[in-house]
């Protein structure tokens, strides 16, 4: 796949530029959190991190309002604080700034798009806006991939378009949200995924690392 028409990348943070949280025990810990609430376990079974607080925060502004938005502002908060104590023992996966920069100086627009929050991603990585277009954190978007949202959030602000950009990310949501706007989709291998579960998930590419990306791109013009 020709990669000649390329000249924007959007980078996942965690598992792509910088190691993974341990989102296991995060997602536990806000389990463990709404199960001290009223709200049934089916509500937010199965789902996602940020995900389980917004289904417990409708049901609880349905159904015990009185309570809805201080659950919504301490959850919050717990993964906030979870994320950012993390970050403080994290740094990017060396080589990150060197990519970054040699991307730029190839005349790629560069974006982050996280689900982690912006404290924490700052705290791991602080002059990351030195070397990228655009971050869009957590907290600074309504709406977290895989909602497309998320993704033309960082592509409006680094003024390109989906289909001359690369989605690139450890997991399958980034796959996800890549692959329904039609971008090129490569997924790596040092977060939370295999190449099948990528694949799968949508990667037209599965590399070792983002490290890894100059050479693709040379190799696929």
């Amino acid at each position: 796949m020709s990669t000649a028409h390329i000249c924007g990348i959007l980078f996942d943070f965690d598992g792509t530029l910088a190691p993974n949280l341990d989102l296991a025990r995060l997602r536990s810990e806000v389990v463990d959190f709404t199960a001290s609430t009223p709200v049934p376990a089916e509500i937010y079974h199965g789902r996602y991190i940020v995900e389980i607080i917004d289904a417990a925060h409708e049901w609880l502004a349905a159904n015990k309002p009185e309570v809805a938005a201080r659950y919504r502002q301490d959850a919050h908060q717990l993964i906030t604080d979870f994320e950012v104590q993390a970050a403080r023992s994290t740094a990017p996966f060396p080589g990150a700034t060197e990519l970054l920069t040699q991307l730029r100086n190839n005349h790629m627009k560069l974006g982050v798009v996280t689900r982690n929050c912006r404290a924490a991603v700052l705290e791991v990585f602080p002059d990351l806006l030195n070397y990228v277009d655009a971050l869009h954190a957590r907290e600074d978007v309504i709406y977290l991939k895989p909602d497309t949202r998320h993704l033309h959030s960082s592509l409006a602000q680094i003024g390109t378009r989906a289909n001359n950009s690369i989605m690139v990310g450890d997991g399958a949501l980034d796959m996800h949200a890549g692959r329904a706007l039609k971008m090129l989709c490569i997924g790596v291998l040092s977060g939370s995924n295999d190449e099948d579960a990528l694949q799968a998930a949508g990667a037209d590419h599965v590399l070792p690392d983002a490290l890894h990306l100059p050479a693709y791109l040379a190799q696929s013009v």
